[in-house]
């Protein structure tokens, strides 16, 4: 395939980069305890047999109306979570100097931010919130306990931090990267603050990127949708504005839009993503499935074939791990092929392994693509 050859002769001349770029992620925070519904039990620990799909789940759960159930939740593992800390590791394993704020403790580092807020002298606004992530062989389902994201305000990150120094992060940041606007119920406010207080008085910055992801808007108000929407294409005035969608959330925006319904093969997702960076009138919307991958910026639209996986080890954070690989493309200067291809590894690699990748990872990823399942 040439767009692998091509990405990899890229990777090649820019990788060395990465230790000169800054990025900034925000602004969420969960502990994420990874989940599998029992089925039958046969012994203590992992001896067990898990409810595989979710069609499975819900029949059990709709025989229990009228009468009731236990399901037990086996915890596989307790790990950091949230689209921001887990897209910043990411960004942090390609090699970029990353600097983290957000939900990772009030009083105290959750413990299983510990490390992670080290390595990117993360500045704590309120404690996380608690995702239950229940993971099947089709899917998985996301059980969220978020009051305390509700403390995620423009205020309260100039009092844990002083706008001189918030100020001075953020100039010197070549991706600015703001995720799970949907959890975070002050974010659309935060935005607005920060295009009031903050981008006005920054010195130009010709290479700035900032990178969105709203993270699943259903529950949100169409009227709150187009709010933070017109909010976002402003921010196209102080760097090049990226719109990252999962393909529900492509769905989701292109209604709210206004337009038609498409299907999900490779041309109605390059009209998705294209019709959606011309309505908003930014850089580039990207929108990315489980199986492929489409971009549309003012060069034109693109699109690649991921290495879909059909037993991952993990399945949570895998969009985190693409929009960390596609934004990192985007910063090192790599054409938007190479950013989808780059962005599609990064998942790919990190489902398989259930850790982040460098870029030396992703480079012999790309050269076994063929070998992958």
């Amino acid at each position: 395939m040439d767009y692998l050859e091509k990405t990899l002769k890229e990777l090649a001349n820019t990788a060395a980069s990465a230790s000169s770029r800054n990025a900034v992620v925000g602004f969420d925070g969960f502990v994420d305890k990874i989940v599998h519904p029992v089925d039958q039990r046969f012994g203590p620990g992992d001896d067990y047999q898990a409810i595989e799909t979710i069609a499975e789940f819900g029949s059990r759960i709709s025989a229990a109306a009228g009468k009731s159930a236990n399901i037990e939740m086996y915890q596989e593992m307790e790990k950091l979570g949230g689209n921001g800390p887990i897209m910043a590791n990411a960004v942090l394993s390609a090699g970029f100097n990353t600097r983290y704020i957000g939900a990772l403790g009030k009083l105290a580092i959750h413990p299983v931010f510990q490390e992670f807020a080290d390595k990117t002298n993360a500045i704590s606004i309120t404690d996380p919130g608690v995702t239950t992530a229940a993971e099947f062989k089709d899917g998985k389902i996301m059980l969220g306990n978020m009051a305390a994201l509700e403390e995620v305000t423009y205020p309260a990150m100039v009092e844990a931090m002083g706008e001189g120094q918030l100020l001075d992060m953020l100039a010197r940041a070549d991706l600015i990267a703001m995720v799970n606007w949907t959890m975070l119920p002050y974010l659309t406010q935060a935005f607005n603050d920060m295009l009031d207080k903050v981008f006005p008085n920054l010195p130009p910055h010709e290479n700035r990127r900032f990178f969105f992801d709203l993270a699943d808007p259903a529950k949100r108000s169409e009227g709150d949708i187009r709010t933070v929407l017109k909010i976002i294409s402003r921010y196209q005035a102080f760097g090049a504005v990226t719109l990252g969608l999962n393909l529900s959330e492509a769905q989701q925006i292109f209604k709210v839009l206004g337009h038609s319904k498409v299907g999900t093969d490779e041309k109605d997702l390059k009209q998705m993503a294209n019709t959606i960076r011309q309505d908003l009138e930014i850089s580039c919307v990207v929108v990315h499935p489980t199986r492929c991958a489409a971009c549309a910026t003012k060069d034109g639209v693109f699109f690649v074939e991921g290495p879909y996986c059909e037993h991952p080890k993990i399945t949570t954070g895998a969009g985190d791990h693409f929009n960390a690989g596609f934004s990192v493309g985007q910063v090192l200067g790599l054409s938007p092929e190479a950013c989808l291809t780059v962005a599609v590894s990064f998942s790919g690699s990190y489902v398989r392994t259930a850790k982040s990748p460098s870029l030396g990872d992703i480079s012999t990823f790309i050269h076994g693509w063929d070998s992958h399942e």
